[in-house]
């Protein structure tokens, strides 16, 4: 008999969301930043939505870090993140979108007006 591979969880990641396959709020992406609120814990929280709020106990968190803390997949902590922001005890915020690329032209013009500027 073997034992269990290392780093592997206990538990199935469907059992840790009560066997929901999807969250409540579907804009929940991998970027989404999720932060505990200040409402008191209600007695009787599953065991994984218990370990989210830890690990949300030191800061905001982007999804696929609380993720890898909790060693669950994306789509099961999706779930467990939607369900704890449907009760009020988790903020979500949508991810912070990338930079426009800048413009070369602009860039540029403004070098050229400090060049202007050190030789005045």
């Amino acid at each position: 008999m073997t034992g269990r591979p290392a780093g592997r969880p206990l538990v199935p990641a469907y059992l840790s969301t009560g066997g929901v396959a999807r969250p409540s709020r579907p804009h929940l992406e991998r970027l989404s930043v999720l932060a505990r609120s200040d409402e008191p814990v209600p007695a009787g929280l599953p065991a994984a939505e218990l370990a989210l709020l830890d690990a949300l106990e030191g800061g905001a968190l982007a999804l696929v870090e609380a993720a890898a803390l909790l060693r669950l997949p994306v789509s099961a902590v999706r779930v467990l993140a939607a369900d704890l922001a449907d009760r009020d005890l988790v903020l979500t915020r949508a991810p912070i979108p990338p930079a426009r690329r800048f413009d070369p032209d602009l860039l540029k013009r403004v070098a050229d007006g400090l060049r202007a500027l050190k030789h005045a």
